[in-house]
């Protein structure tokens, strides 16, 4: 991919809204998607879409009972797309192209669900294609996403000479951004000790490693730049990716996540190089990945990575700020679009922990070898 895309610049994320997040929420994935939507539509002065689109992995609420629910008497352009993390920032091209193409002014992008009291991830399988594939991994007990990552996360840790300090180092500077976010639910440190006592999930991931289970809700509004002058660009988006955590069995790496792939078709589409990045949203579902993505898009060289990590560089007010909210090991897991909530919260200068002068945000999402990634902008004069 060369060249800039033709929807750049021409969307923008007007409105963002999110519920509470909780283990516990006592209420519907309806309920959940409807409150959240309800924000983010206040939040951009829209008093309904033209269209919406949702992700999920059979776990959410439907479009048309979402769209009933807002009152809506009839619904225009409207998907489900079935997806996980990969989803959360490749549906902002999706959005962005409906605008582009005139379809819709305003889009309302959601993701809901109950995660830890409901449907839990960790009980899902593999999903390497609706279970054929499963007979060659589950011997080797490779019982869900967690044994996946670990695996490929011991040979990085490996590979890269990073160690336990540098994993716990990843973990606490989340809750360290977490600590100030009333949003967040793990909000209070953890020291070397603490995390070395921690449960061991598989080697070398303890409970700490993993992003929080989840209930709770996150809306977007993409809406016709012209229209939002003042509002966070949709400046590039790519999605691909290859084999690697994802397709162990095929691949000669591992350990080569969808970034490996993404970040030099993203570089290309925004017209930018890694210098360009104020602040990286990462999707953090385990804690070796944030070094791993860093690595991959340019933002710490490997030999680099342990010093960055240690010395706490990827602080909100650091030279590599990584997730300012806390991300996904603290803030909560809404299957990564609370981190694109959080982009635009920056490049608005509204964050709690706010990256000085924030113009450029790059945000990813992935399930292993295959996933997305956006680059967003701050309009100029705003």
């Amino acid at each position: 991919m060369t060249g800039r895309q033709g929807f750049s610049g021409k969307a923008a994320i007007s409105g963002i809204g999110m519920t509470a997040l909780s283990r516990a929420s006592g209420r519907t994935e309806l309920e959940l998607a409807a409150d959240a939507s309800r924000a983010a539509l206040a939040d951009a002065g829209v008093d309904r879409p033209d269209a919406i689109l949702c992700y999920h992995l059979g776990d959410s609420a439907p479009v048309p009972h979402l769209a009933r629910a807002l009152g809506m008497p009839e619904v225009g352009w409207h998907n489900e797309i079935y997806g996980g993390g990969t989803q959360s920032a490749s549906i902002l091209a999706d959005a962005a192209m409906l605008v582009d193409a005139g379809l819709a002014e305003n889009v309302l992008v959601y993701r809901a669900l109950n995660g830890r009291s409901g449907r839990r991830l960790n009980t899902l399988g593999l999903r390497l294609g609706e279970g054929v594939e499963e007979q060659f991994t589950r011997p080797y007990g490779m019982a869900g996403p967690v044994h996946q990552f670990a695996l490929a996360g011991q040979r990085y840790l490996h590979d890269t000479g990073l160690t336990e300090e540098h994993t716990h180092a990843v973990v606490d500077q989340s809750r360290a951004h977490a600590a100030r976010n009333p949003r967040a639910m793990r909000r209070d440190r953890v020291d070397l000790p603490a995390y070395l006592a921690s449960p061991m999930v598989a080697s070398p991931l303890r409970r700490l490693d993993c992003c929080q289970e989840t209930d709770g809700a996150c809306a977007l509004v993409v809406t016709r730049a012209d229209r939002a002058p003042n509002a966070p660009r949709v400046h590039a988006v790519v999605r691909g990716g290859g084999p690697g955590a994802s397709a162990m069995d095929k691949a000669a790496d591992v350990t080569r996540v969808f970034s490996a792939y993404l970040a030099g078709p993203l570089y290309a589409a925004a017209g930018m190089k890694p210098g360009h990045i104020d602040v990286a949203l990462l999707y953090d579902a385990y804690s070796w990945l944030v070094p791993r993505q860093l690595e991959d898009f340019g933002l710490a060289a490997r030999g680099d990575l342990g010093a960055v990590l240690l010395a706490r560089e990827i602080a909100w007010n650091g030279r590599v700020p990584v997730n300012p909210h806390g991300g996904l090991l603290a803030e909560g897991y809404v299957h990564g679009l609370n981190n694109v909530a959080e982009a635009v919260r920056q490049l608005r200068g509204t964050a709690v922990n706010q990256v000085a002068d924030a113009a450029v945000a790059l945000v990813t999402g992935f399930g292993g070898g295959y996933g997305s990634a956006a680059v967003l902008t701050r309009p100029q004069g705003g």
